[in-house]
């Protein structure tokens, strides 16, 4: 059995989703639970690629979150070894930082429900290609980033120019949350219930809405989370 590595940033923010899609494949996820202490590893020599979670720290942390350093070392790892890599959330910031992207604090944090638009290039995307060209999906972030040099953009919100993107043939970055569950959205709004209080947004609101978007989020996520899959088969 295959095994891909799956650095986990908090609790609550797992793999949702792209489990059954590594499950269907017969693939191992090998969490590093790097809120806990667990340690990064320092190479990928048997892992067949490698799945980097959202978290509540930025990629400009480092000196907080120590851990962020190494795991931008095993990111550029992987992308040296071509290994199949997907970021979300975080994970795509740190994918875009190691690209040599600039990741900021955006305007406004983007927290909740909110319309994402392919861009054209997401048309002949591997992953994209079966997509609607928009859809509703859940967002929680307050930082955003360029769109990393050499990379292709492959979608965008009202608010973030970049909301992903592809680097090489294998490597992906999605800012946005394609993978939740109905449960994982629940655990998340009780884990961050005071950054929505700072917001001034309501977790029942989100959890309400969730009832309509998640079933179509989970259709597009297969479809996405399979596609990408593919690649750790090859």
């Amino acid at each position: 059995m295959g095994k891909v590595v799956v650095v986990q940033h908090a609790a609550c923010e797992t793999l949702g989703t792209i489990a059954d899609a590594l499950e269907d494949a017969r693939l191992e996820a090998a969490y590093v639970r790097a809120f806990a202490g667990e340690p990064i590893p320092t190479h990928l020599d048997e892992a067949v690629g490698l799945i980097l979670m959202g978290g509540p720290m930025g990629v400009y942390e480092q000196d907080r979150y120590l851990f962020l350093v190494e795991e931008m070392r095993l990111i550029e790892r992987a992308l040296d070894q071509a290994k199949p890599i997907l970021g979300v959330c975080l994970g795509s910031q740190l994918l875009a930082a190691t690209l040599g992207a600039r990741v900021v604090r955006g305007p406004q944090k983007e927290i909740g429900w909110f319309p994402i638009t392919l861009t054209e290039a997401a048309r002949a995307d591997a992953l994209f290609a079966g997509a609607p060209s928009s859809f509703v999906a859940y967002h929680w972030h307050g930082d955003v980033f360029d769109c990393p040099s050499g990379a292709v953009s492959l979608a965008r919100s009202a608010l973030t120019e970049c909301q992903a993107f592809r680097y090489g043939t294998n490597a992906y970055g999605l800012l946005f949350h394609l993978e939740v569950t109905e449960p994982l959205i629940a655990d998340m709004v009780r884990t961050f219930a005071g950054e929505l209080r700072e917001a001034g947004l309501s977790g029942e609101e989100i959890l309400r809405q969730a009832e309509r978007y998640v079933p179509d989020l989970k259709r597009i996520g297969q479809t996405v989370f399979r596609a990408w899959v593919r690649f750790l088969q090859t």
